[in-house]
């Protein structure tokens, strides 16, 4: 700090940021260095807003400006001037100056009151800041000289942490805890906190489940309600299973019961939040919203004013799933400006994400794509590159999107927890877009089970949806559009039933869809009424999203193959990509202009019909060709009978077989009903167009994803080569 002040007096330009986490001591440094600058004659502003404190005859002495404000405007450094920041994380130019925790010897010189035993114990549970130990001191000044300072701190000591992260000083202090002699229900209640506090480590699974084992049987055999209803309370935060929501609201019953029983009026409002979580998860969201009163009562009575800000928060996420975005903005504002006061230290998590959604909901997905790459990094192993991977596609880069459900997929069938079932929606959101069917397919049999719920995050700070309207987007891309249909039913009962707008209108498109392709040759006055009434919510609400794919026009579901000099340029919906020229290109494009039409691999490779061909050996003899047609009539009256019963089942395999025998059938017969020849030319023809146009379909693969992937689906090769458009595609190529 001398040397800063000294640059400052010799006329030079310095800059100082101080970084370190809350309580390391960056104020208490900013101010000596104040006392330190008055003393030498250096003057003093403030912040950047502050008037200069010294006229103009004060004009040529040095200057030193102290910003300990976050969220102040930066200020450059200048001749004689120098700035002294303070900041929780590298934030720019100029040198650094790291404050951390105080080592154990250390923190003895600034309590001195503290006996060995104890200075350890507040060692541990500070981490060594000056900040969060000094105060734990004071605290441990009050109590009985037989109580057991690392234990009692243990306990007691409150968490620094914010949501799925992990305060290492109060774990270390546990681990230290539990290696004492203590009775059980101080055990468990020691055992408890230690899985909760680990809920941030993603390896510790096993472990926390082991912890909460334990320590519920010493809590029950301690027979203390008050221990058994702080017990489950850290079990059902540190023991999270997505499939468990009505055990949870069981859970959440026993520990209000528990807590009255034994006095304990915040153990009590944690069951009471429980019971609105659970709720939440089932889709009773009614009653969710009465829970969440309750618990927000019993908060105010007590003056818990963390809790009281909670509620707010969600408040906010009810007001979002029913489209009142006044009432969010409102209330995200109230949040943003309470929750520091009270100490709540995930404050800025809770508001990030209530803006975030509101955004997305908007049709403004893209916009979260830097604040969820954030998250990944600060709270590895809980699964937000699923989030990334749908801000990616939203953001059009569908290649990384790719890469991140290919990478996350195997952590996602295998995961759990507080933000899984959240991030399996998010991650099948991609797979309906960009995914092979192997992923789509997994995805839709992971999400099956949870048909009928809410997709709700964590402790409900997040609701985005039912989970039958992400099954049927899945179900879309598989091909069953029955299946989809019904998933889409579901999920717009559900809607309706809790007034859910934002959904209703995404899931209303959605299902116009489904309900066209299945409808192909009949009616489609449902999915016209789908449609308008998504319009109407879309408008009313402001879901430019949502308008923008009702209002696009019909050419938006057309895709692109073009010619662009010596490349070929390929939009696919929102991919764009440059591809080499090569032969299999043109092969591809001639495909593409004749969907569903045969091609004989001959004609391809010469460009054109009219290529001579020796004789050959017939594919198929008469012989060959009267079993095949005596087996498509036996089919059709098969296929009557299980028309006139209702064997719908039945129906569907025999159609399948009789659709299989006609294209042999038709692969062996050539124009006129005559026998194809099998050749050395045509053989030749086969081997190379169907090489040549594989390689083709992998450089696009590589470029545009979507398009590669549904091109595999389509082609199909052999001595006639055919473009049949699978499910996903675009209404027509324009090539």
């Amino acid at each position: 700090m001398q040397q800063l002040l000294d640059r400052i007096s010799r006329g030079e330009s310095a800059r100082l940021t101080l970084v370190g986490p809350s309580g390391a001591g960056k104020t208490a440094l900013l101010e000596a260095t104040a006392q330190m600058a008055r003393s030498q004659g250096i003057r003093l502003q403030r912040s950047p807003e502050d008037d200069d404190p010294v006229g103009e005859a004060a004009e040529g002495r040095p200057r030193l400006v102290l910003i300990d404000d976050p969220d102040a405007r930066p200020v450059p450094a200048g001749p004689g001037r120098g700035v002294l920041v303070t900041a929780l994380e590298s934030s720019g130019p100029g040198a650094e100056l790291r404050v951390g925790g105080l080592s154990e010897a250390e923190l003895g010189l600034l309590a001195p009151q503290l006996e060995p035993g104890a200075r350890h114990a507040v060692w541990l549970a500070s981490a060594g800041l000056p900040g969060a130990a000094l105060p734990l001191a004071d605290r441990l000044a009050d109590l009985d000289a037989s109580t057991d300072a690392l234990v009692h701190l243990a306990l007691t000591a409150p968490s620094r942490s914010g949501w799925l992260e992990v305060d290492f000083g109060i774990c270390r202090l546990l681990e230290a805890a539990a290696q004492r002699p203590s009775p059980p229900a101080e055990r468990a209640r020691i055992l408890a906190r230690l899985a909760r506090e680990q809920l941030g480590d993603a390896s510790a699974a096993d472990r926390r489940r082991r912890l909460i084992d334990e320590a519920v049987a010493l809590a029950r055999t301690s027979g203390d309600a008050g221990t058994l209803a702080e017990v489950l309370d850290s079990g059902l935060r540190a023991g999270w299973d997505p499939a468990a929501a009505s055990e949870r609201l069981d859970t959440a019953s026993e520990i209000v019961d528990l807590a009255r029983r034994a006095g304990h009026d915040g153990l009590e409002r944690r069951g009471l939040f429980w019971r609105f979580v659970a709720l939440a998860e089932l889709g009773r969201l009614t009653a969710a919203e009465a829970a969440l009163t309750a618990y927000g009562r019993a908060a105010d009575l007590a003056g818990d004013g963390p809790a009281a800000v909670v509620v707010l928060a969600r408040q906010a996420t009810l007001a979002l799933v029913q489209g009142r975005f006044d009432r969010v903005e409102a209330l995200t504002a109230e949040v943003a400006a309470r929750g520091p006061e009270v100490g709540l230290t995930d404050t800025a998590n809770l508001v990030g994400t209530l803006r975030n959604h509101l955004a997305a909901l908007r049709g403004n997905g893209e916009t979260l794509l830097d604040s969820m790459q954030e998250q990944t990094r600060r709270r590895p192993g809980h699964l937000f590159e699923a989030s990334v991977a749908w801000a990616l596609v939203e953001a059009g880069q569908v290649v990384e999107a790719g890469l991140e459900l290919e990478r996350l997929l195997p952590a996602v069938l295998d995961g759990s927890g507080p933000r899984w079932l959240g991030a399996a929606a998010d991650l099948a959101r991609v797979a309906a877009q960009i995914g092979e069917l192997t992923s789509v397919r997994a995805l839709y049999d992971v999400l099956l089970p949870f048909q009928g719920r809410l997709v709700v995050w964590g402790n409900a700070n997040l609701i985005t949806g039912p989970v039958d309207e992400h099954l049927g987007r899945l179900a879309l891309r598989l091909g069953a559009v029955e299946e989809a249909v019904a998933h889409l039913d579901r999920a717009v009962e559900l809607e309706q039933r809790i007034g859910a707008l934002p959904w209703l209108a995404h899931t209303l498109l959605l299902r116009s869809g489904a309900l066209a392709e299945r409808d192909q040759d009949g009616d489609d006055g449902q999915a016209r009424d789908d449609r308008e009434r998504a319009r109407s919510i879309a408008t009313r609400l402001g879901l430019s999203g949502v308008l923008a794919r009702i209002e696009a026009p019909a050419e938006a579901g057309v895709w692109r193959l073009r010619r662009d000099g010596g490349d070929w340029l390929i939009e696919a919906g929102v991919e764009r990509a440059r591809i080499r020229d090569g032969r299999g290109m043109h092969y591809l494009r001639a495909l593409l202009a004749a969907p569903g039409r045969e091609i004989a691999a001959l004609d391809l490779v010469a460009g054109g019909p009219g290529l001579q061909d020796s004789p050959g050996t017939p594919v198929l003899d008469d012989a060959g060709r009267a079993a095949y047609r005596h087996h498509l009539r036996s089919l059709q009256d098969e296929l009557d009978v299980a028309d006139r019963v209702g064997d719908g089942g039945r129906a569907a395999v025999l159609e399948a077989e009789r659709a299989a025998v006609v294209s042999e059938l038709r692969r062996a017969t050539g124009t006129g009903g005559r026998s194809r020849q099998i050749t050395d030319e045509s053989e030749r023809a086969r081997v190379n167009a169907t090489r040549t146009l594989w390689t083709a379909v992998r450089w696009v693969e590589a470029e545009a994803p979507l398009a590669g992937a549904h091109l595999r689906a389509s082609l199909h090769t052999g001595r006639f080569l055919r473009y049949q458009p699978a499910p996903g595609g675009p209404a027509r190529w324009d090539v």
